[in-house]
């Protein structure tokens, strides 16, 4: 018989039962429905105790069995005593019964008392084990996706008024609250800290990944997976890149879906992105680093098959240091052109940083990365974008009809560099990015560091 996995693989399941060989005998059929599962348990004297600590997010799935009586009334019934104590917990477990001494009167009370199923425990086979754990999970997925849909309705009613007091601000920061102590509650074995990002499709949290033991950076969708649209974005972006290894490109931990919500776990940089760092100001020679760096990142991508289509310094982000590592491959594309592209009418990306060609919904390859890389280069050297307007249809004509932004006096040297990066035509681009990585550097060579030249 072929058993398929009952639970998502960062489920916690706990086993309430006094006789320990009866546990293990649960143990071992649950490493076959749910190998990745993390399974712990308890005998009845420690689970009062359990039961004692302020509510947190000890499990997932209870699996206790227990006395059960002979009504819901009998003194002897401590399994419906327990039941009793868990629905007063906020964040209570959903519970399977498994009854010893029980009967139909006290199967109702247990159902009536949040319990999702109730077997005899004499009765119980794998089989229906893996039945059980199954409408444990669709009872976890429906309460996510109410409270999801709930603080999205508040989030909607909240986004829709005008403050009318001094208490709004502090009432959409309880949305806020409430909306990560959710997500926290819906991905099994991540605890979130904060919230550090967030666009139209995801936000993005800093959360500590109980496996790894270590801080991740935890992507999760805003909306409900569509299983009728094919794959996903985040599932696009982890299968873009899982088989990137490379310091040029952020590390991905894990990705699922759960409670119908994708997830993506990869490395979490603290040190910002090239975004913040462009604020601050940003050098020539450090200018010329940054470019070499993403053009040396972009040939791993390119090698890999792969064209980014979305690079923007938010999505350069810096390690400590201060090399760089390309992160969102959500819009990524084959080389090519096997993946299926965004439908007919449908700009992806940002309008600040497309190229002419992705403006025009044309088939993209690696020239089109050259080119946005080409504007991070314009305006890290001048502290503005190349192209601006009031509106993105306005940058995006720009990028099509517009001439060539020129360089000041002082910067004209890097000209011929900038004109090979953002050509109108992408047949006057760089080809390659190796051919990027030796213009650059050419230039750095020939810059006198600030240094040496105070010196003379």
């Amino acid at each position: 018989m072929t058993v398929r996995q009952t639970t998502n693989p960062a489920t916690r399941l706990l086993l309430v039962d006094d006789d320990a060989r009866y546990r293990e005998w649960l143990r071992h059929h649950l490493d076959v429905l749910c190998p990745a599962a993390s399974v712990s348990g308890l005998d009845l004297t420690e689970f009062e105790r359990w039961c004692e600590v302020p509510p947190g997010r000890d499990c997932d799935i209870l699996i206790l069995a227990a006395a059960f009586g002979s009504s819901p009334e009998d003194p002897q019934a401590h399994g419906i005593g327990m039941l009793r104590r868990l629905r007063s917990r906020p964040r209570a477990p959903v519970v399977i019964a498994l009854a010893e001494e029980g009967n139909e009167l006290t199967a109702v009370r247990a159902l009536q008392l949040g319990a999702v199923d109730y077997l005899p425990k004499r009765l119980l086979t794998p089989e229906r084990l893996g039945t059980s754990l199954h409408l444990a999970m669709r009872r976890i997925e429906k309460r996510v996706a109410r409270q999801l849909a709930n603080l999205a309705q508040l989030g909607v009613a909240k986004a829709g008024e005008r403050p009318a007091k001094a208490g709004a601000q502090g009432a959409d920061a309880k949305v806020t609250e409430a909306v990560e102590s959710a997500a926290a509650e819906f991905i099994p074995g991540y605890t979130i800290q904060m919230k550090i990002g967030e666009s139209e499709k995801a936000a993005v949290y800093l959360a500590t990944s109980a496996a790894l033991g270590h801080s991740v950076a935890l992507k999760v969708s805003k909306t409900l997976r569509d299983e009728v649209a094919g794959r996903q974005f985040l599932e696009r972006e982890y299968t873009a890149i899982i088989e990137i290894s490379h310091p040029s490109v952020v590390q991905i931990y894990d990705y699922g879906v759960h409670a119908g919500f994708e997830y993506l776990a990869m490395e979490y940089l603290p040190r910002g992105d090239l975004k913040t760092r462009m604020q601050q100001g940003v050098s020539e020679h450090d200018a010329l680093r940054y470019v070499e760096q993403i053009a040396m990142a972009l040939r791993v991508v390119h090698h890999a098959g792969l064209v980014h289509r979305d690079l923007k310094p938010p999505n350069v982000m810096l390690r400590e240091n201060d090399d760089v590592a390309l992160i969102d491959f959500g819009l990524a594309r084959a080389l090519d052109g096997s993946t299926p592209s965004t439908r007919t009418g449908v700009l992806r990306g940002s309008p600040y940083y497309m190229s002419p060609e992705q403006a025009l919904g044309e088939q993209l390859d690696a020239r089109s990365d050259f080119y946005s890389l080409g504007l991070m280069f314009y305006e890290m050297l001048r502290g503005r974008k190349p192209y601006t307007g009031g509106t993105a249809m306005d940058a995006l004509q720009q990028h099509v009809n517009a001439p060539l932004p020129e360089l000041p006096q002082p910067l004209v040297r890097y000209e011929p560099l900038l004109i090979r990066l953002i050509a109108k035509s992408r047949e006057e681009r760089f080809a390659k990015a190796e051919d990027i990585i030796e213009a650059v550097a050419g230039l750095r060579s020939a810059l006198v560091p600030k240094s040496q030249s105070t010196a003379a």
